[in-house]
């Protein structure tokens, strides 16, 4: 039974989330003096989105599952806030650990700070400079607030730096990134989706905002896709939200050529990353894991948070533009994977950085742990 010397709240409401709070809560578990107390939001509540990541990642069970879901930003963080003060009174954490940037991750930083209670931000810094993104505003205002901003990478640091965040009294810490504890921890555990899959495929997602609400950009990029699967097969897990937008768009059939599959775990995804030729996507994290695995990728985005891939040759921005898709695509059949001298990300250590750090800052012994 654990004596509790420090006690945690974790808020988490989306699928990268719930991957990068196993691998804090994995270490967490091993020492007899913390309590976690994990809240989910329900800001993802299909099941193959949600529930199916807690049992695959071994994440226990929230304590609290709020239900909330289904409504736009305004009204969505607002109802966050209210449920989470009311747990947040209840339970009186030393720390509300967020992750990324999401609506949740706001509410629950905002819910923290009005009552007093220290706010630590996983994935902290990062800045696409758009702020027509939800998530740009999310993340810029979680910063502010918050007392311990654990940035993943050096450009993360620099762009806090750059908004003078240490004259706000914050601990500014870099971690590393805890996707790549995750990647590299559950790598060995990759398992194969049922689906029928083709040989030498790329993997490609899509699913953010700004192209599959948008018709014109949508369009760009199922039709090029299509037009690219008929020579290199490509698969395709496909969000709930973008079957929705492109059967709305496309009334009779799907994409001919590409090879849809259902939306997959995260095990499963690792699969893919393993087996892929190279990612094209629009998703964040997905960036990030495909340089994980060492496979090139080519980001359906006019800009990226993960600056230094790009920098550094592996990641390719394309948007929604179909000549600049087909020429990446050119490029990276060709192109050869380089050897790195340093890390991008910290090696794999990012969870034990901010556990100690947390522990620190509350000035908590490093007592306790269990052997």
């Amino acid at each position: 039974m654990k004596t509790c010397q420090l006690k945690i709240v974790t808020i988490i409401g989306a699928r990268p989330q719930f991957i990068k709070a196993a691998v804090v809560s994995r270490l967490i578990a091993q020492y007899d003096d913390i309590e976690e107390i994990i809240v989910h939001t329900g800001q993802h509540f299909d099941s193959n989105m949600s529930d199916s990541f807690f049992k695959e990642l071994s994440l226990p069970h929230p304590r609290y599952h709020l239900n909330i879901n289904c409504l736009n930003h305004g009204a969505l963080t607002g109802r966050m806030m209210e449920k989470l003060e009311e747990l947040l009174l209840q339970e009186r954490p030393d720390w509300v650990l967020v992750y990324g940037d999401t609506d949740s991750t706001l509410a629950g930083a905002l819910a923290a700070k009005k009552l007093h209670i220290k706010v630590a931000h996983v994935e902290a810094g990062l800045r696409s400079f758009n702020m027509d993104m939800p998530e740009e505003i999310n993340r810029i205002l979680t910063d502010r607030i918050s007392n311990v901003l654990f940035c993943p990478t050096p450009a993360a640091v620099q762009n806090i730096n750059k908004e003078g965040f240490a004259n706000f009294n914050a601990t500014i810490v870099q971690s590393g990134d805890v996707m790549q504890d995750a990647a590299l921890f559950y790598a060995q555990r990759a398992k194969k989706p049922v689906a029928a899959l083709p040989k030498d495929f790329i993997l490609c997602t899509v699913h953010r905002a700004e192209n599959i609400e948008n018709a014109t950009r949508l369009s760009a990029i199922f039709d090029t896709l299509n037009s690219i699967a008929q020579e290199l097969p490509i698969v395709l897990p496909l969000h709930p939200h973008t079957r929705q937008q492109l059967s709305a768009m496309y009334s009779h059939k799907l994409h001919p050529y590409i090879s849809f599959i259902n939306p997959v775990g995260y095990l499963e995804m690792i699969w893919l990353l393993q087996h892929c030729q190279f990612v094209m996507t629009d998703s964040g994290g997905l960036q990030k894991e495909a340089y994980f695995f060492r496979k090139f990728c080519l980001t359906l985005r006019e800009e990226t948070e993960w600056t230094e891939l790009v920098e550094n040759g592996v990641n390719f921005l394309v948007g929604a533009n179909p000549l600049k898709i087909k020429e990446g695509v050119a490029e990276i059949i060709t192109k050869k994977w380089k050897l790195f001298q340093h890390d991008l990300y910290g090696n794999a250590h990012a969870a034990e950085r901010i556990l100690t750090e947390l522990r620190n800052v509350s000035g908590k012994s490093m007592m306790g742990m269990i052997d």
